[in-house]
């Protein structure tokens, strides 16, 4: 693919450098998801929704009846981490009376981008199958352009759960993968620039009747906010907010926090645009 932007590509999706202490987060969010797991193991179960080793999802059970279903899908640029690394970015859903399921999926090079799509698609018809009510979305950096591929126009999630999704949001998403050919990382993703269009969000229509939000740390790299006012402006209907003083790797801190703006957010079907 040929690029005559002068843009970096290479620099422009690097994070941990730019971010103080940031080799440090991976094991961090490891320990602090262990600990998590602990704490509810009662209210803890692991559930296949394939037959590949990390076709499996955990659901985290509130305590009473649940009002309805958030699945969180993790980030790692569809080649690093896994489900447990982020266990205990349930609590703030979970706290207030919600169904949290979070599924894996098998990592670049083994799996392709079409490939995990397809998979989180499986995954949350089989978690829709284990709870009543309205389905939310919610995704990190590559998990965020998974969630939106969800509820884009092309989306092979059946017609009965794609109409119960009622929020998506979006943090630190990317919507645009195209630049991504001219990266490193491609080594591994193996994208085609036709594959890279295909599988952009921003390139697509949001299906009707979803509220979604591009929700981005205010201190993150320039693409990542690029990334975010790119869906914002492709999908009319969608919110924008600039998380203040967040950067790439504390912006999904808040949804342990019951109380915080952003679990507000994602669990409302309707919120003040201007909190």
């Amino acid at each position: 693919m040929d690029d005559q932007s002068g843009i970096d590509w290479e620099d422009a999706f690097i994070n941990a450098s730019y971010i103080e202490g940031g080799e440090s987060y991976p094991q961090l969010w490891l320990d602090r998801a262990a600990d998590f797991r602990a704490q509810i193991e009662d209210r803890l179960s692991e559930i296949a929704y394939g037959s590949g080793a990390r076709e499996k999802m955990d659901v985290f059970r509130p305590e009473g009846d649940s009002k309805g279903l958030l699945v969180f899908i993790h980030g790692g640029y569809w080649r690093a981490f896994s489900k447990d690394h982020w266990s205990h970015l349930a609590a703030g859903a979970l706290a207030r009376g919600w169904t949290v399921v979070m599924p894996g999926y098998t990592l670049a090079p083994e799996n392709t981008v079409p490939g995990i799509t397809a998979q989180i698609s499986r995954a949350i018809v089989e978690a829709a199958a284990l709870v009543d009510g309205p389905i939310h979305l919610a995704g990190h950096s590559a998990g965020g352009h998974l969630a939106t591929r969800m509820v884009s126009d092309d989306s092979t999630l059946p017609t009965p759960i794609a109409e119960r999704i009622a929020r998506v949001i979006s943090i630190s998403g990317l919507h645009d993968l195209r630049p991504l050919v001219m990266n490193s990382l491609n080594e591994i993703l193996g994208l085609t620039p036709q594959i890279a269009a295909a599988e952009s969000p921003a390139l697509h229509s949001v299906r009707p009747g979803v509220r979604v939000t591009a929700w981005v740390g205010a201190a993150e790299r320039p693409e990542f906010l690029r990334q975010a006012a790119l869906l914002a402006e492709s999908w009319p209907s969608a919110d924008l907010i600039a998380a203040p003083n967040r950067h790439h790797f504390n912006v999904i801190e808040e949804l342990c926090d019951p109380s915080s703006h952003l679990v507000e957010a994602l669990l409302a079907s309707e919120y003040d645009r201007d909190a």
